[in-house]
């Protein structure tokens, strides 16, 4: 690495538990902000959560301003940009699941404003890394923004959302399996940066979620803390590492790959978590071991339970490579035919 600068942005303060929403005011304070927030959310997320965060802030004497968006393109952040800087808020709170706090995130990342995140689903690790998905760009990956300052996760919202969403973040922790294997071969082959610590910390986090994915559906007040620790240990993976290697590899390039072809893409952390199943069969890791702990999460293991056709699985194992030429992956060093990506997704039952 010589003498370059590697920055790392780690959130001040995580609080994850029953009720937590009411501790948000003195969060805020204990990190400086008592005079104005803007808090960014959907039109869902405003009913779930975002009004009584609202109520609390002004009640302990802040002036609060909101804002309703319901994606995550330029317009949506460009529109935010432009509230931060006429209303210039000491900091931005993101309400919601992956959308809204990525869009709060990348807006107040430009405009040099501190960042609050507030989950309502534990679907994917966008909730706690430095890191937006962007809709719209003629890139489909993500972009590094800035790490939030606190992550406030009250398990009481994140319960009574979908299942689905629950088991979705379950998949995209396990990813890290595969992904932390591909950053270790870029590192073997291209001599790219890799950072132990960071890698030990993703794969870690995966590792808990296979020895806990049980819990998920027997006691979900347990599980969801074991899964919401693990996505936060992700995220700050990511502030570590400096990029989102450690936690995106070769699955999440297929699952790219799907959300560019499909008509209607299942959710992020779904596809690549079947996109690790396969990975892992590359990798000549456990992938029968991958497979069933998404079983036992409840979360999609075949194409037909994320509602893609079989022949858009194996375009997109085809064109997953081609998402991002400068990250080398398994994929780089296994280039597909078209009767190997095939062999491949029917080997692992994914079609």
């Amino acid at each position: 690495m010589g003498t370059d600068l590697h920055r790392m942005q780690l959130p001040r303060e995580v609080v994850v538990g029953n009720n937590t929403l009411d501790q948000i005011s003195t969060i805020c304070k204990r990190l400086g902000f008592s005079k104005s927030a803007l808090i960014v959310m959907g039109p869902k997320t405003m009913e779930i959560a975002g009004r009584k965060v609202m109520d609390i802030l002004t009640d302990t004497g802040l002036q609060v301003d909101h804002l309703v968006v319901t994606s995550c393109n330029i317009k949506d952040i460009v529109f935010v940009e432009d509230k931060i800087a006429e209303l210039k808020p000491q900091v931005v709170l993101g309400i919601g699941g992956g959308t809204k706090i990525d869009v709060a995130k990348i807006s107040a990342s430009h405009k040099e404003t501190p960042f609050i995140s507030v989950p309502t689903t534990a679907s994917h690790d966008g909730i706690a890394s430095p890191l937006v998905s962007l809709k719209g760009l003629d890139k489909p990956y993500s972009l590094m923004a800035q790490s939030p300052m606190a992550i406030v996760a009250d398990t009481n919202i994140i319960i009574n959302s979908s299942y689905r969403f629950t088991a979705s973040g379950c998949a995209d922790v396990i990813s890290k399996l595969t992904s932390v294997r591909d950053w270790k071969l870029a590192h073997e082959v291209k001599d790219e940066y890799y950072g132990e610590y960071a890698a030990n910390l993703a794969s870690m986090s995966a590792r808990l979620m296979v020895k806990n994915a049980g819990l998920l559906k027997t006691n979900i007040e347990e599980g969801l803390r074991v899964l919401l620790e693990a996505l936060i240990s992700c995220g700050v993976a990511m502030s570590i590492a400096g990029s989102s290697r450690p936690c995106s590899g070769s699955e999440h390039l297929f699952g790219h790959a799907l959300d560019q072809i499909v008509p209607k893409p299942a959710l992020h952390g779904e596809q690549c978590g079947v996109g690790t199943i396969m990975m892992a069969r590359l990798h000549n890791i456990n992938w029968r071991q991958i497979r069933d702990t998404l079983k036992l999460a409840d979360a999609p293991t075949t194409a037909e339970q994320l509602g893609i056709e079989p022949d858009l699985i194996i375009e997109a194992l085809l064109r997953a490579a081609e998402i991002r030429p400068d990250r080398y992956t398994i994929l780089d060093e296994r280039a597909l035919t078209s009767d190997q990506a095939k062999a491949l997704a029917k080997t692992t039952g994914v079609i």
